[in-house]
């Protein structure tokens, strides 16, 4: 069972990653968008050395590779290290049997969006699992380690000087495109995590604990807490039922409460962070 675990999270860690560079060999490279990481450094570089983009890439993320090696040990994560040379690799390969001589349409900002919502929900998927595309993320991890620079702040300004020096290799109308998205990644990265890990947080104010409990355990094999509590205004016992669902589950449970337990009074919260038994654990 264990083994078919990591054969199932490998395999999701490469098809995000084919998907992170179908967004990079495809939209981002041919329309010379340079919007920071490693592919945006190598966008810029191929064009000021007369070398391929791909070949840059793998470069550059081999040589991050061995940085976090030598300063990292052990703990330098597998994963990233996994999905650092399948998308190196995997990009040089593409540029070899797959070549292209220029952007795939004529209208950049169709494929703007394309190569930042592909690498941006691949790159979302692989934070999720504790993974990253490598790159200037292992920058980061050497220098929260051998430093106090604000991380957040480090990785950006890497990320707008690359973005910044499109205007002069590229020209200001592919600058601005790039400052786009620059502006535009880091919020759907954001977005796509918080809703792959949105689940519903139910309060629930019943006289009927045990009806909504045992629906809750039997139908959607989940638990609660029941805690007592008072009316503020009648002075009534009451009882509290908390619980946390994901999203399929939330639309069976109100639909149970509101049909079995009308005089319940309802509350639900989204949340993207649930930690514990049943869903993620500390070192998940």
């Amino acid at each position: 069972m264990k083994t078919l675990n990591i054969l199932k999270e490998y395999l999701a860690l490469t098809l995000a990653t084919c998907v992170m560079n179908i967004g990079i060999y495809v939209f981002k490279f041919p329309n010379n968008f340079s919007f920071g990481g490693v592919s945006g450094m190598a966008v810029v570089l191929s064009k000021a050395f007369g070398i391929s983009a791909s070949g840059c890439n793998l470069v550059i993320n081999m040589f991050l590779i061995l940085l976090g090696f030598i300063f990292l040990g052990r703990k330098f994560g597998i994963k990233t290290v996994y999905v650092s040379i399948l998308s190196s690799v995997g990009l040089s390969l593409m540029e070899r049997f797959l070549p292209m001589s220029g952007p795939l349409t004529n209208q950049p900002m169709l494929e703007l969006i394309f190569a930042i919502l592909l690498p941006a929900f691949a790159s979302a998927v692989l934070f999720n699992m504790d993974a990253s595309g490598g790159g200037t993320d292992i920058l980061a991890m050497i220098l929260r380690k051998y430093s106090s620079v604000d991380i957040g702040v480090g990785l950006f300004v890497v990320d707008l000087a690359v973005t910044v020096s499109a205007f002069f290799v590229f020209g200001v109308e592919t600058g601005l495109y790039s400052c786009c998205g620059l502006m535009a990644k880091s919020l759907v990265i954001d977005g796509v995590i918080e809703n792959i890990n949105l689940c519903k947080f139910f309060t629930i104010i019943t006289d009927t604990p045990e009806v909504i409990c045992d629906y809750i355990q039997v139908e959607l094999n989940r638990s609660a807490t029941i805690t007592s509590a008072e009316g503020a205004y009648t002075g009534k016992q009451k009882y509290v039922v908390l619980t946390v669902v994901n999203r399929h589950q939330a639309v069976m449970l109100r639909n149970f409460i509101k049909k079995e337990c009308p005089k319940s009074f309802l509350m639900i919260t989204n949340s993207s962070e649930i930690i514990g038994k049943g869903f993620r654990g500390f070192n998940s």
